[in-house]
């Protein structure tokens, strides 16, 4: 649904937690919709212009190929920037849930709310259906992706949501622990059949082989999914590791360079844990395991903590528009860049002849060029007040 107004500033917490007022009430938190934009630049275009880059003449400098290699999805075991551009997003969703709840607890009551929980899990869902290809694809039934990056989120966003109204922070913290560990002790304990031992390898996994079993229909990598079925459960930790840092954010009793230290220091925390379980439960972003919930979510908080500072607590905001345009509107751009290609758009100014003549500077042209048409895009809808509400 497409409204004509912004989402008035932060609201008092639902009943299940209940801390001091932020004041004012009419201030946003513009370092969430900053991040947010930040994280979703480098899905809609961002990445294109590093790719740009490292096939350009400056392709061959040190900085460029560091920074290029930092664009890869590592293979399987290890992390590098690209594959924490996903949980990011996730446990971005968890801090914006504690603000969009509580107000509608508020306002409306929590039945209120938990009606718009449904309406929205469900609405995402459709529309990562959608964005893969929807129901109608002339391959058939068999190609529709039940499980994606859209999917993922709806369900990531459900069922923290529903931890968030039904229970207070104590049990929230029980549950999440419960979450990461219960998903470790399936993947380390349960036996796979066919395996004649343990294996976290491609394929030889309790995840994967549970895709291969009982995931319908088209699978991201042949027989399993990197939003698979089993694979689900830790990514709610990840939502949910969200949901505290909302929750810190929110606390009025807590000055805001306390909570920049709270944010800072628990997510270093979180990523030596992470690394530290990583000996045992490898962090692998296609199982999302347990160990790289705890370094990707770490590295969320310390990263909201930054912004926050600088946006919110320095007032430094100019520098970070562009990234609110999109932030404010990114599920948005998401699907527009899935629907409408913006690189073929650029393709028919810097495409052709001009491209020949432009040579090896061609590529970061055109993905230059296609990312300023997802600003115009962004800014567009920003200054009409245009916000795709779900």
């Amino acid at each position: 649904m497409t409204t004509r107004s912004v989402s008035p500033g932060v609201a008092p917490a639902p009943l299940s937690y209940q801390p001091a007022p932020v004041a004012p009430r009419t201030q946003r938190l513009l370092s969430l919709d900053a991040l947010r934009g930040f994280d979703m630049f480098w899905i809609v275009g961002g990445e294109g212009i590093v790719e740009g880059l490292a096939k350009s003449p400056l392709g061959q400098t040190g900085p460029v190929r560091l920074l290029a290699s930092q664009f890869e999805h590592s293979a399987w075991q290890g992390v590098t920037f690209y594959d924490l551009i996903f949980p990011l997003f996730v446990f971005i969703v968890g801090v914006s849930l504690v603000f969009s709840l509580s107000k509608a607890i508020d306002r409306d009551g929590k039945a209120a709310a938990l009606r718009r929980v449904f309406v929205r899990g469900i609405v995402l869902y459709l529309l990562g259906i959608l964005y893969y290809g929807g129901i109608g694809d002339p391959q058939g039934i068999q190609h529709i992706r039940l499980m994606g990056v859209l999917q993922r989120i709806a369900l990531a966003y459900f069922f923290a949501a529903l931890i968030f109204c039904f229970f207070k922070p104590r049990a929230m913290i029980g549950i999440t622990a419960g979450l990461l560990i219960g998903y470790w002790a399936l993947m380390t304990f349960v036996h796979v059949p066919g395996e004649q031992q343990h294996s976290w390898a491609e394929g030889h996994n309790l995840a994967n082989y549970l895709d291969r079993m009982y995931l319908k229909w088209r699978k991201w990598d042949g027989d399993h999914d990197p939003e698979g079925l089993l694979s689900t459960i830790p990514a709610i930790g990840t939502c949910m590791l969200g949901v505290f840092a909302g929750m810190l954010l929110m606390n009025g009793r807590v000055r805001p360079s306390r909570k920049v230290l709270w944010l800072l220091g628990a997510g270093a925390a979180s990523v030596v844990l992470g690394f530290l379980w990583g000996l045992q439960f490898p962090v692998i972003k296609k199982i999302w395991t347990s160990s790289y919930v705890l370094v990707a979510g770490g590295y969320g908080a310390m990263l909201l903590a930054i912004f926050y500072l600088v946006i919110d607590v320095w007032n430094l905001r100019r520098w970070a528009t562009p990234f609110v345009w999109i932030g404010m509107n990114a599920i948005t751009l998401y699907l527009a860049e899935n629907l409408f290609s913006f690189h073929d758009l650029a393709l028919r100014f810097v495409g052709g002849d001009v491209a020949n003549h432009m040579g090896a500077w061609s590529l970061l042209a055109a993905n230059t060029l296609a990312v300023i048409f997802v600003l115009l895009l962004a800014r567009f809808l920003y200054k009409r007040q245009i916000f795709l509400r779900v």
